[in-house]
């Protein structure tokens, strides 16, 4: 039964997704939600607040150092009301740190398409939830996010297409429910497929794809809102009901970097921040030497990391790129925040199992001589320009493909060590068709660690 408001109300709710970690304006946004919560709540209005995801990113120091349980804490002081969760909580953390993420939450978790190994709900999220506002009128909320299944099912999860979900969900709460809401981790292609194979959802709150609609767009009879990515824009969508029934819906975006906060909250955010980074001033291991990085060529880095990928692997032969290297490593004692400068990057390593055929193709591939000076943006990657391929234990020698010193034969099959990012078809099509075993949830400079410890002191 479809829960009667008493009066005329209108719903205020805001939203951010894909922060990443990007914290250059989060004291003001902070201090605007906190704000904006006490000013309509004051005016008896209904408020909410939604994180859409990847709002973990280990690539800040403070993240990593609290396995981004301090991310928790940060919407916590923000008050938000409920997150769902982005392919960075969901395949970037050890399974044990997603299940200990929101351990202090005071919000609600909500995801939809993943379940444990054995397909019972986790215990620290629901696939939905229902909120009653003082006047009576009833918010089902929803959520999903995106599916990563050779990821997720290596950590030990398990991951479902969610628009079949989502869509039964938002049928059976839209019997009691005078709002259906979706929090989205999907991209902007799924939410418009969602909203226009259901007339169940009143609002989508899209993120992943790191799309911005200034003014929300409409698909169909659902309206859509995103923020694009980094904590740049906080979303604002106000809906209308009168006698359980929606009269209006407008969506809009606020600039972050217009916002401003209090000494206070700077201050506390400040020292948030730096307690957490002093975590990672323990000593990783020791180096004899300097190893300095090159984006153009071979280095002592990439030297050191190639003989670490294959190490780790057991692999015949490895290819990575130069620009992977945000820095270098210095000599006498490497801290866990050295290590983390160097290869911040959320990337994992992976084998491929493939012919010498392909080998060979994905060796002149990786020729291109455009490539070193490539910007390179998303998966995975946190630099900026690609760097040149460098080839580990592979070389060319009078025209013929190498392995070591044995010639490499064009039906046989070898393993190559790579980075999961080249798997997603974007500079390697092929890659993504080959049998591949990704190592999780170690990332790369786990392993480049762990290799720095079985060195001699």
């Amino acid at each position: 039964m479809i829960a009667i408001s008493r009066k005329t109300e209108t719903i205020h709710i805001y939203h951010t997704n894909d922060v990443h970690s990007h914290f250059e304006n989060w004291p003001g946004i902070q201090q605007y939600l906190t704000g904006k919560r006490q000013e309509h709540e004051q005016a008896g209005d209904a408020v909410f607040v939604f994180d859409l995801g990847d709002f973990v990113d280990r690539s800040h120091p403070f993240t990593e150092a609290t396995a981004g349980r301090g991310n928790t804490e940060l919407l916590n002081a923000a008050q938000y009301d409920a997150v769902t969760i982005g392919n960075n909580e969901g395949i970037t953390l050890p399974k044990e740190d997603l299940e200990r993420l929101y351990s202090g939450a005071e919000f609600d978790v909500i995801v939809a398409n993943l379940a444990e190994a054995d397909g019972t709900s986790p215990d620290w999220a629901v696939p939905y939830k229902q909120y009653v506002t003082e006047h009576g009128v009833t918010v089902a909320v929803i959520a999903a996010t995106a599916v990563y299944e050779a990821f997720y099912t290596k950590l030990g999860w398990t991951i479902r297409e969610p628009r079949a979900i989502l869509i039964n969900l938002a049928a059976r709460l839209r019997k009691t429910s005078d709002v259906v809401i979706c929090l989205s981790h999907l991209g902007v292609r799924e939410d418009r497929l969602l909203a226009d194979e259901t007339n169940d959802i009143d609002l989508i709150l899209g993120a992943h794809t790191h799309h911005l609609f200034v003014q929300g767009e409409w698909e169909g009879d659902t309206l859509l809102a995103a923020t694009g990515k980094f904590g740049q824009y906080v979303g604002r969508v106000c809906i209308s009901v009168e006698d359980g029934r929606i009269t209006g819906r407008t969506a809009s975006v606020i600039p972050a970097g217009e916002l401003e906060a209090d000494s206070e909250t700077e201050e506390a955010f400040s020292r948030k921040l730096a307690e957490g980074e002093r975590l990672l001033e323990r000593t990783a291991f020791h180096l004899p030497r300097t190893l300095g990085q090159n984006l153009f060529g071979t280095s002592a880095l990439s030297d050191f990391f190639g003989q670490a990928l294959l190490t780790y692997t057991d692999a015949d032969c490895g290819l990575f790129n130069a620009g992977l290297f945000l820095g270098s490593l210095p000599g006498g004692d490497v801290t866990l925040r050295d290590l983390h400068s160097v290869l911040p990057h959320p990337i994992n390593a992976c084998v491929l199992t493939i012919t010498g055929r392909s080998l060979l193709d994905y060796y002149r591939i990786s020729q291109n001589p455009d490539w070193a000076r490539t910007e390179v943006r998303g998966l995975g990657f946190r630099g900026t320009l690609m760097g040149v391929m460098i080839p580990v234990n592979l070389h060319m020698e009078d025209g013929i493909l190498h392995i070591g010193e044995e010639r490499v034969g064009m039906q046989k099959r070898y393993r190559l060590a790579t980075l999961d990012m080249f798997t997603f078809g974007f500079f390697y099509p092929n890659m993504k068709y080959e049998t591949i075993d990704y190592l999780v949830p170690e990332l790369i400079r786990d392993i480049a660690g762990w290799y720095g410890r079985q060195l001699p002191r």
